[in-house]
């Protein structure tokens, strides 16, 4: 399916910068969607088919109109005269009677979408007019900000391109509380989400005909918090920008539409919303992976105090073969405490395993070499993967390595690690890898059943990571390792 920006080059000659209004535009206009409690639908001229809808959002606050997505159809014939007028004279057309869909009676209106002077496109509101109770003093006030916004689109005034804040993690919405402010800051209408969200701040007393200004202002210096320069800005609606106001009892997210009419302001909309619940949720996480890291470390560190240990006691014993397994442990641990080192600086339980490979590579070359040199090499990048994979793999290459040092490399050479990451089924990645050798190469009669305990090791972690694995001699010379493994999804 194309998106919107294919679909505006596709069927328009608009420039750049006017595509990225619209986007603008369409980015907001689910706030417009909400106070309108109407659908709305954005309009782009398709040459001999009238008119084409690029895009479509329903209303949160109410029910919908259409229940198909419309994006994509033409506009027909009845529709066409209203999207044309709006288009070049522009200027919000209503339409003449509310249209019977369904068993709704509709009520249309086109907006066209306007930047420095020229015309993009035309949004029209789609609104079901059917009731018999009277409308509250909510719906009066929503509908009433909703025009005000409309009129703005229409003489090119909202959105703001300079402050973008609907992506915002926390940022609130029409349902999460509205303020409606007077030229001066004070509040001619608080919807009741709004009211709770002040009142959880602090504040006692009455909302409407107080300066939110005042009253926020109030609140901090009561509980000792910071005051954000951008606070004033906000609470007073001068500026389109976005705040949060936390007190010792809740945080506040507040956002700033200023509200215009003719380029001059004249008062402004506040969108308001409780995040205390999320900014404690957000702490909790944030500790916890401060603890998940801080336990890594400090395995990390046990694991190097029980090499340094087993170090310590291979150097007292005098069975030289007692020694040499002692020293495979060491190394074997210490291929394990690298992958908790690197946990220990990240900020999930997964790993770039492409340190961990070039690093435990480099320590197993550097100490099994001691006359003869032996260059290392890695092609191809392992990704990303979670911890249990990285540490059963770190094992695996140590492994190999290490036995592709000790056994085949005794006059020094090169060993290459290759490795490819693909999806070996939707949603399963793979990694087929090959270490090589140019060494000496297999024994003669060399079977992994009856090898020793590296190779079973090897062996049993690759079984456990679902691949396979074999060994062959390389060409010209030398031995040749490949294996497969299944990673687990990085995502739980």
């Amino acid at each position: 399916m194309s998106t919107l920006a294919d679909s505006l080059r596709s069927s328009t000659t608009l420039e750049d910068h006017e595509i990225e209004w619209v986007h603008l535009v369409v980015g907001d206009w689910q706030l417009i969607a909400d106070l309108s409690f109407a659908d709305l639908v954005l309009w782009v001229p398709s040459g001999l088919d009238g008119w084409r809808a690029v895009a479509h959002v329903r209303p949160n606050t109410g029910p919908m109109v259409f229940y198909d997505d419309v994006v994509g159809r033409s506009s027909g014939s009845a529709r066409d005269p209203m999207l044309s007028e709006a288009f070049r004279h522009q200027r919000i057309v209503d339409g003449r009677e509310p249209e019977r869909q369904d068993e709704m009676a509709v009520r249309e209106r086109a907006v066209p979408v306007v930047r420095q002077g020229r015309s993009l496109a035309v949004m029209t509101q789609h609104t079901n007019v059917l009731g018999g109770r009277t409308p509250s003093r909510l719906e009066l006030t929503y509908r009433q900000l909703a025009g005000s916004l409309t009129r703005m689109i229409a003489a090119g005034e909202f959105p703001s391109p300079s402050a973008p804040t609907g992506a915002r993690r926390g940022a609130p919405r029409v349902g999460d509380g509205v303020v409606h402010l007077d030229i001066e800051g004070a509040v001619l209408y608080a919807s009741p989400n709004a009211i709770s969200a002040i009142h959880r701040l602090g504040h006692r007393g009455d909302v409407i005909g107080e300066v939110l200004a005042t009253v926020v202002a109030d609140l901090l210096q009561t509980s000792g918090s910071t005051v954000d320069e951008s606070l004033a800005v906000v609470t007073t609606g001068r500026a389109p920008w976005w705040t949060e106001v936390s007190t010792t009892s809740a945080s506040v997210t507040m956002r700033a539409i200023p509200l215009t009419d003719g380029g001059q302001r004249d008062g402004a909309m506040l969108l308001l919303r409780d995040v205390s619940e999320l900014r404690r949720r957000e702490q909790e996480l944030i500790t916890k992976d401060a603890t998940i890291r801080e336990i890594h470390h400090r395995v990390k560190n046990n694991l190097q105090t029980v090499a340094a240990l087993l170090r310590l006691q291979s150097r007292r014993l005098p069975d030289e073969a007692a020694r040499n397994a002692l020293d495979e442990a060491v190394r074997r641990v210490g291929t394990i405490a690298l992958v908790h080192e690197t946990l220990s600086r990240g900020i999930d339980e997964t790993v770039d395993f492409d340190e961990i490979a070039v690093r435990g590579l480099r320590a197993v070359v550097d100490v099994a070499v001691t006359e003869h040199p032996v260059e290392s090499t890695v092609r191809g990048s392992f990704g990303r993967m979670r911890a249990e994979d990285a540490t059963s793999l770190a094992m695996i290459v140590s492994e190999i390595v290490q036995n592709a040092v000790e056994h085949g490399l005794t006059a020094g050479g090169t060993i290459t690690v290759e490795v490819e990451r693909a999806e070996v089924e939707p949603g399963v990645e793979g990694l087929t890898v090959s270490i090589t050798d140019d060494g000496t190469g297999l024994p003669a009669g060399f079977r992994p059943v009856r090898a020793g305990l590296g190779t079973r090791i090897v062996t049993s972690l690759v079984q456990d990571l679902q691949g396979r694995i074999r060994w062959e001699p390389a060409t010209p010379r030398g031995t040749r390792v490949e294996f497969t493994a299944r990673l687990r999804p990085l995502s739980r």
